[in-house]
């Protein structure tokens, strides 16, 4: 318990630290006479550094120990969230976030890896779902606590908060956590070979592939809930707060029930019926306009959309035992890139088919996806079962 508590609170510190900033952003531009769309930037400065070096962190726990990647990622992340908190002036702040995003990309996929050694196959989807809890929790605490703090206490106390969770987590993985590989030789062309070994099993690409486009279809939605809900009558940008959180209150009823719903219904009916679970939830959420029946709605999208991803991140941790830092990794990065992708489709396409059409379409497709979702999870057991 200790083990995967430790994981859930590093998992917790990097989610927060990427969303913690959004609702700080006219603070952050009024102090440091900015304009909002220039301190918005500092989201961007997190994200695509976060996402990058992925790639880089998942060989380099394979060679070198996750433990020690761990180690050494949550201190250099303390030490950067520090540099934000201290920020004199915008272009430091940014430079400071770009740090952040590049030390907390080496967090979330290795605590992945890790719980994939340190657990046998039966046993991963509840650890799995212990972590995933704390990261779905600081990803709500970086949205709602941020806001009440830098509020009565300035935006710096966001960041401050954010080193003391951090740090916490570190000591514990330095304390607490024993490193068990041994050192191996980190480079390049090792890198490659790990990742060439990741790609030659079928599985990967298909798990790859569903995985982006399942961030596509859930996140490139969520920057136009907004406008839905102006469109059903609403104000908007309060209700769709309150969605949105709803989406993480589905994800967390989720991972506290992911043991009974494995043992009960195992990864391919889970995948599935995710996937459908969601799809079903944005088409209703299309046609409704009934606040409270919408807020139920958002809950069981998130609660079908974490069913199906916690399937593909359990299958992602047994791709190739030996590369599981790599195998995270490009599952990551092709979770990332999905919600880049998506978002720029679906700007694209809201002018054209409206924010209600733009859920019709995507709850069509994550209906879609379920039959793929099963396909892929008994490929996988029947690999297994392989040997």
């Amino acid at each position: 318990m200790l083990f995967t508590f430790l994981l859930g609170l590093a998992g917790f510190s990097s989610a927060f630290s990427m969303r913690a900033v959004e609702p700080t952003l006219p603070l952050i531009a009024g102090d440091m006479n900015v304009t909002l769309q220039q301190a918005a930037l500092l989201s961007s400065a997190f994200a695509m550094p976060y996402a990058a070096t992925q790639l880089v962190f998942g060989p380099v726990a394979d060679a070198m120990g996750k433990v020690r990647v761990m180690r050494v990622t949550l201190a250099m992340l303390s030490l950067s969230l520090i540099l934000c908190a201290l920020a004199p002036n915008h272009v430091t702040l940014f430079a400071a976030r770009v740090l952040s995003g590049c030390w907390a990309g080496g967090v979330i996929p290795v605590s992945f890896a890790l719980v994939g050694d340190r657990f046998a196959f039966d046993q991963r989807p509840a650890a799995l779902g212990r972590v995933l809890t704390f990261i779905v929790l600081g990803q709500l605490c970086g949205a709602a606590v941020a806001g009440i703090l830098a509020t009565h206490f300035g935006w710096r106390s966001v960041f401050w908060v954010s080193v003391v969770i951090t740090a916490v987590a570190g000591f514990g993985m330095m304390a607490f956590v024993q490193e068990t590989a041994s050192r191996g030789k980190a480079s390049f062309s090792e890198s490659l070979k790990r990742y060439k070994v990741v790609l030659e099993n079928p599985v990967s690409t298909r798990l790859f592939v569903i995985v982006a486009i399942e961030g596509a279809l859930i996140f490139g939605c969520f920057p136009f809930v907004a406008a839905h809900f102006m469109e059903k009558g609403f104000a908007g940008a309060l209700e769709a707060g309150i969605a949105l959180g709803a989406f993480g209150v589905g994800g967390i009823a989720y991972t506290m029930s992911v043991g009974r719903l494995t043992k009960r219904f195992g990864l391919p009916a889970m995948g599935g019926s995710g996937a459908l679970l969601a799809g079903l939830a944005f088409v209703a959420i299309a046609e409704t306009g009934w606040l409270p029946v919408l807020l139920v709605l958002f809950a069981a999208a998130g609660f079908g959309f974490y069913m199906l991803h916690n399937m593909i991140q359990i299958l992602a941790t047994e791709l190739v035992p030996s590369a599981r830092g790599s195998s995270v990794a490009l599952y990551a990065t092709s979770f990332w890139t999905g919600q880049a992708v998506g978002a720029v489709i679906t700007a694209q396409a809201v002018p054209w088919v409206g924010a209600e059409g733009m859920f019709i379409g995507a709850g069509l497709g994550l209906a879609a996806l379920s039959w793929p979702a099963v396909l892929l999870a008994r490929r996988a057991r029947e690999r297994r079962a392989a040997g």
